[in-house]
Formats: C-alpha cells, sequence, structure tokens
C-alpha cells in the first residue's frame, strides 16, 4: 500500500458518481431513524438515563491490550444490543430539532492512524471530537492503575459530541469546546458553520461509540476506521505526541506499547460498533462519492 505523504495531503479529487457500498452504519441510518422516530414522547430523564447507560456498555467493550481480534469483536457485540436498546430513548432529546439538513461522516480509527489529516485533505467542515475530552480534575474519569485511561471511552463526552452533531445537522452551525490535551483541559469556545455543507466530518478515536446514537437520529452518513499497519500507528503517534508536548515521554511511551499491542482489538471493537474498517485510499474514495451524490443544504430562510 502506498504511504505517500505527498499524496495524502492532496486534495480529494472526485471519481465518477456511483453508489456507496452498504455498511452496517449505512443501513443502520435508515432503520434507526423509524427507532428514533418513535422515541419521541420518551422523557428527558429517560433520555438522559439512557445516555448514561450507552456510554457505560460502551466503555466496557474497551480490549484490554493484547486482546485478539475475535475477542475484541465478542466483547463489543455484547455490549452492542445494550447500546442499541437505550440509543432510541437517547434519541428523544434531540429529535424535537426537526429534519436534518446536513449528515455526518464519522472517521475513527487507532491514535496515529491519520485520521485528522485525511479530515483536512476531505475539503469538508470538520468537528474535533478530540475537543470533548472531559478536564483533568473530572472525578468520572476511567483509571488505568493510579493514572487517567485517556483511551477509555469514559474520558470522553459522548453526550456533548451528540449535542453539537446534532446542531450541525439540523441548524448548520455549533458552538463547540476548545481542548488542551497537554493540559487536559477545557481553554475556550470555538464556533464551527458549515456555511451550507450538506456533509461534515466528526473525527477522533471515540467517533464510533455514538455512530449507533447518529444512526438512529438519521444523521449518519457513514462511519470509516482508519487502518493501518500498527508500527506505523505507532511511529507517527509518538513523533506527533511529541512534537506537540502531549504528555510526559515516559508516559507517551508506556501507551505507545500499549496501544501497539491492543491495535487489532480496537480496529476489531470500532467495526463491532459499525465503522467500516479500511485504508486511507478507500476512505477517501468513500468520502469523495458522499460528496458527489451529496443535495446541497436548504437555506434555512427557503
Amino acid at each position: 500500500m502506498t504511504d505517500s505523504s505527498d499524496l495524502r495531503d492532496a486534495p480529494l479529487s472526485a471519481p465518477p458518481a456511483r453508489p456507496l457500498p452498504a455498511t452496517a452504519a449505512t443501513t443502520a441510518s435508515a432503520a434507526g431513524a423509524a427507532t428514533a422516530s418513535s422515541a419521541t414522547t420518551a422523557s428527558t430523564a429517560t433520555a438522559t438515563a439512557a445516555s448514561s447507560a450507552t456510554a457505560t456498555a460502551a466503555a466496557s467493550a474497551v480490549p484490554a491490550a493484547g486482546a485478539t481480534s475475535a475477542a475484541a469483536s465478542a466483547t463489543a457485540a455484547s455490549a452492542i444490543s445494550a447500546v442499541s436498546a437505550v440509543s432510541a430513548a437517547a434519541a428523544s432529546s434531540f429529535s424535537a430539532a426537526g429534519a436534518a439538513t446536513a449528515r455526518v461522516v464519522l472517521l475513527t480509527g487507532p491514535s496515529g492512524s491519520g485520521k485528522t489529516r485525511l479530515a483536512r485533505r476531505s475539503g469538508l467542515p470538520v468537528l474535533r471530537l478530540d475537543d470533548f475530552y472531559k478536564e483533568g480534575d473530572d472525578p468520572t474519569l476511567p483509571r488505568l492503575g493510579t493514572a487517567v485511561d485517556w483511551d477509555s471511552p469514559g474520558s470522553w463526552d459522548a453526550d456533548a459530541a451528540l449535542r453539537a452533531i446534532s446542531d450541525l445537522c439540523h441548524h448548520g452551525t455549533a458552538t463547540t469546546p476548545r481542548y488542551d490535551i497537554a493540559r487536559s483541559a477545557r481553554t475556550g469556545q470555538e464556533h464551527l458553520d458549515l456555511a451550507g455543507s450538506p456533509l461534515f466530518i466528526a473525527e477522533g478515536i471515540f467517533a464510533a461509540d455514538i455512530a449507533a446514537r447518529c444512526a438512529a437520529l438519521g444523521l449518519l452518513a457513514d462511519a470509516i476506521c482508519l487502518r493501518e499497519r500498527p508500527t506505523t500507528t505507532f511511529r507517527r503517534r509518538l513523533l506527533r505526541d511529541i512534537r506537540e508536548s502531549r504528555k510526559p515521554l515516559p508516559v507517551l511511551l508506556r501507551r505507545g506499547w500499549r496501544l501497539l499491542r491492543a491495535e487489532p482489538a480496537l480496529v476489531a471493537r470500532h467495526r463491532a460498533l459499525g465503522a467500516h474498517p479500511c485504508t486511507h485510499e478507500e476512505a477517501a474514495s468513500r468520502i469523495t462519492r458522499l460528496r458527489t451524490t451529496a443535495a446541497p443544504a436548504p437555506r434555512a430562510d427557503a
């Protein structure tokens, strides 16, 4: 597989339009929309409880380092039924926003797999899901020994991320946090405007954890998991984290080694959550086909 920086930094070009291959995520979108509409009478309290149950179920599916892909798939699959059961109820708190005018491409993959680069190349508006990490003093943060486990979905505010995605899909704009990973803290806010785009990318390592909920709300265009050689992602991740001074070097090395061993299981987990594992080249083609076929969003004053 070509691993050329020049190729990957080039803007995506549009191939002839053809139907996008069906995936678990896109198939779930059509079926999930009906489920979401039937849940519109659920109370806000029920939706909040359902959201918490979703996060708990997703966190329970995180594979241990060294787990096999088959074991990770089985672990994730055991949580999918719980996620599916609460997705419709959780969707009720968002369903009153009306018909969506845009849809989201969830882009996930192991840390260092190239999500940010591909999202930037796409030419689409990008929502950075890493900005929805919890702050370092949050008492609900999961622990790995004495340290915070930043690779657990429990370290991330899935509900806030979903609200931002819903706002973008229904209103074309959203106010999002700005997060400093080195400080483990939110440092401000940013305003994201789709400027009429009917499609946008939400990228981050936990994107697949909200795929079922986006599908239930009728907001999902596709869910993609970037897959690379584990040694390639290890190298990219370490160089990036050192360059950005994300954490002390011993922490980066320990985390990098753990993620290297866990990567096949992580990809299997993303697949079980509804994301399609593929190379950069295939992911770029899928996004380009979606851009080709997506209709412009209607004007708010139309």
